[in-house]
């Protein structure tokens, strides 16, 4: 058995659409550095607001679009949110991202370089 299409990787599989949407999602520089901001555990909304440099208004849109989509969620202590990546996919989307921007840039990109981290830089 093929385990493409088992994980709905063929042509035609429902996911493809799906897919897009994820693309949509992650096609704005805010959520990007959200998504590489909490790639090491959970943060609250005012930590995410200083590290992304947005205000907490724009920083909370971003992540309640991102919380729709599944691909943040969330843990309440007190009157504070904590928000964390759903799973690691977000992450290594960002990522792959990240090292295929480097190759447009020419030369030998700095995930290719000797002693260069295996995407923990992205």
């Amino acid at each position: 058995m093929n385990a493409d299409s088992v994980c709905g990787r063929n042509l035609d599989s429902e996911y493809v659409e799906l897919a897009v949407e994820v693309f949509a999602m992650l096609a704005d520089a805010t959520r990007v550095r959200l998504i590489l901001a909490l790639r090491d555990g959970e943060r609250s909304v005012n930590d995410l607001s200083e590290t992304v440099g947005k205000s907490q208004a724009s920083v909370s849109q971003h992540l309640a679009k991102m919380r729709l989509a599944r691909m943040v969620s969330t843990r309440q202590a007190g009157t504070r949110v904590y928000y964390r990546l759903e799973n690691e996919h977000a992450r290594q989307l960002v990522a792959d991202a990240i090292f295929q921007a480097e190759h447009s840039l020419g030369g030998t990109p700095r995930h290719h370089q000797p002693g260069a981290e295996t995407g923990e830089d992205a």
